[in-house]
């Protein structure tokens, strides 16, 4: 009787086979696919739809059957959830293309996947892929995924098989030990376990080949993963995951996906592959199907991108200046340059000289050369002192210009080298004992209260009595032993004092560049002081439409912005304004009457109003 039974069940298994394999045959003769389609305009919310986010919808294009085919359908909502679906009636046209509007940097388009009957089998897994072909990349979206009753069984008792071989690894290592041997030895042994320790009475008592056993089943895991569960039930990456119980009935599932776009993205395509599983092997690969093109419209193609200028006006001189802080020894006038400090500054100011001798659009006139010393010693020494490191300094660098100028082919004709000094720099002394950081604030006040002697050398010899003289002369006496640089330039062939003229303005091509890589926010930020069209254009992409309207209101009402007022009025439910703004507009501009069919705004308002005779009569 067995034997019977194990025949018949065979046979059925032979015969299910051969019914699947004979519907894969009329698959593949047929290449049969899902197909992809353009849902059906509506008019009335065609602008509320880019307002908010569309929602992806399944229904049922059911034929005759018994107890319906879904047992569970569910698709992910806007927090990542899989969740029982609404069903609807999804209206399908034959256009291969369609206009869709970006706003605020964003576009959504909508499509529907139409799921043929003879692709849905209850031992089956159909997948399929939505692909996104952008620039020449291709992206891959949310997969959409309808299970065979039958083969989603199949896969739990696989999950389940999996998981009775998981629960017989044992975790608890009490279990591995022969309990009652070892606690008759203890019984026992307690008081001195003949020198055996705890632990080892737990080692020699534990069942070896249930530990071995245990381990082999630990290094299993894996291998017995791949050989319960072979095909896993898949949660992540999921728009759709629907049951089937039965066949022959179309799904048609709305597929909606909000996209960022970037300044090069005009065009985006869909296509859709997908395969047929089997158990765990891969049955039938539907074709790719045709690809569904969508075409998208931008606010910042109405940009005006007229070049900009901003009035300015040209000097004919100008100046530049830095300091050199050169450590001169006492009472000399010496450029030392074996200190490193010297050397760096004083390499420092020749890079700037060959630095303004390769100028292209200034000459050197004069430089000016001011030394200054500290104020210790008497107030004549450091007169002479700072005169004549002024000179030393200049008789320096003279030379160096004059070879850089040779080396370089610069012109050296006519700079001019003008000496001055400082013999003791009070005033700078006054403001960095002001800044200082270290000095108290009773400190400051007494040193502050010498200011009123006016010879140099008796407020020094005041100073030189204070506790914090020390701190003055170590610290900020160095710092007022500076050379100063004074550039005077003027301009290459230029003889008037000043030009008047008009220059690009670069802060607003940015905010026009903004606006055509939809930065919208940032061009707001450049644009905002204009106050003008493309000011307006930005807050119009980005959504903010009183802003806009207030601009536009301001403005000269040109073709292109009665067209942006009509935009706006429609955003606000200004309908007649909005109807009045777009009509006069194509009349100023009647290639804007094709324009309107780019903007749901404009497109929605020509077809609530059947504009279209209008429209005929201006072109």
């Amino acid at each position: 009787m067995k034997k019977k039974i194990l025949t018949a069940t065979a046979a059925a298994i032979v015969c299910l086979a051969c019914t699947h394999s004979g519907k894969i045959s009329v698959l593949m003769r047929d290449g049969t696919a899902a197909g992809l389609s353009l849902p059906a305009e509506n008019t009335a919310a065609t602008y509320q739809s880019i307002q908010d986010v569309l929602s992806d919808t399944i229904t049922i294009k059911s034929q005759v059957r018994k107890n319906g085919p879904i047992l569970m359908s569910a698709i992910k909502d806007e927090d990542g959830e899989m969740v029982a679906h609404e069903e609807i009636k999804a209206a399908v046209v034959t256009a291969r293309f369609r206009n869709v509007a970006e706003r605020n940097g964003k576009v959504d388009i909508a499509f529907d996947v139409t799921i043929p009957g003879e692709l849905t089998d209850t031992d089956w897994l159909v997948q399929f892929h939505p692909l996104l072909l952008i620039n020449g990349d291709t992206l891959r979206m949310d997969d959409l995924q309808v299970t065979g009753a039958k083969y989603r069984k199949m896969q739990l008792r696989g999950y389940e098989k999996y998981n009775k071989f998981l629960a017989s690894i044992i975790s608890d290592s009490t279990k591995m030990i022969d309990r009652h041997q070892l606690e008759v030895f203890i019984q026992r042994n307690y008081k001195s376990l003949f020198g055996v320790t705890r632990e080892e009475a737990v080692e020699h008592f534990t069942r070896d080949y249930i530990v071995r056993r245990n381990r082999r089943k630990i290094a299993m895991k894996d291998r017995m993963r791949d050989k319960y569960i072979k095909m896993p039930i898949v949660k992540e990456g999921l728009r759709l995951d629907t049951i089937v119980s039965e066949g022959s009935s179309d799904i048609v599932y709305r597929y909606v996906q909000t996209l960022d776009v970037s300044s090069k993205m005009k065009k985006v395509s869909v296509v859709l592959d997908g395969e047929v599983f089997q158990e765990d092997q891969l049955v039938y690969t539907t074709p790719q199907s045709r690809p569904l093109d969508f075409y998208i419209s931008s606010l910042s193609t109405l940009v005006d991108d007229r070049a900009h200028f901003i009035s300015s006006v040209i000097y004919r001189n100008a100046e530049a200046n830095t300091a050199c802080y050169i450590d001169f020894a006492s009472g000399s006038s010496n450029i030392e340059l074996d200190r490193e400090e010297n050397r760096r500054e004083v390499s420092r100011i020749k890079k700037n000289l060959v630095g303004l001798l390769e100028d292209k659009d200034f000459l050197i006139d004069s430089i000016k050369i001011t030394a200054s010393c500290s104020p210790e010693g008497s107030f004549q020494t450091n007169k002479a002192l700072a005169a004549a490191r002024a000179e030393s300094v200049k008789t320096h660098f003279n030379k160096y210009l004059t070879k850089a100028a040779d080396s370089l082919d610069a012109d050296r004709k006519g700079i001019k080298f003008i000496t001055a000094s400082v013999p003791e720099d009070w005033e700078m002394l006054d403001k960095i004992v002001r800044k200082d950081s270290l000095l108290a604030a009773s400190e400051k006040e007494d040193y502050a209260s010498l200011a009123g002697i006016d010879n140099p050398d008796k407020r020094e010899a005041a100073l030189s009595g204070r506790k914090y003289y020390m701190h003055l002369r170590e610290k900020l006496y160095p710092r007022l032993r500076i050379v100063r640089f004074d550039f005077h330039l003027h301009r290459k062939g230029m003889i008037k004092d000043t030009v008047h003229t008009t220059l690009p303005d670069s802060v607003y091509d940015k905010g026009v560049m903004a606006i055509k890589d939809r930065d919208y926010n940032t061009a707001i930020k450049l644009l905002r002081p204009y106050h003008d069209y493309n000011t307006a254009v930005a807050y119009c992409a980005a959504g903010y439409n009183a802003s806009a309207r207030e601009i536009l209101e301001s403005l000269h009402k040109d073709d292109k912005v009665l067209y942006m007022l009509s935009l706006v009025y429609s955003r606000i439910g200004k309908k007649q304004e909005a109807i009045e703004s777009y009509l006069e507009a194509c009349r100023m501009n009647p290639s804007l009457v094709n324009r309107g069919n780019l903007d749901p705004e404009i497109s929605s308002l020509v077809k609530e109003f059947n504009l279209q005779d209008k429209l005929f009569n201006i072109i």
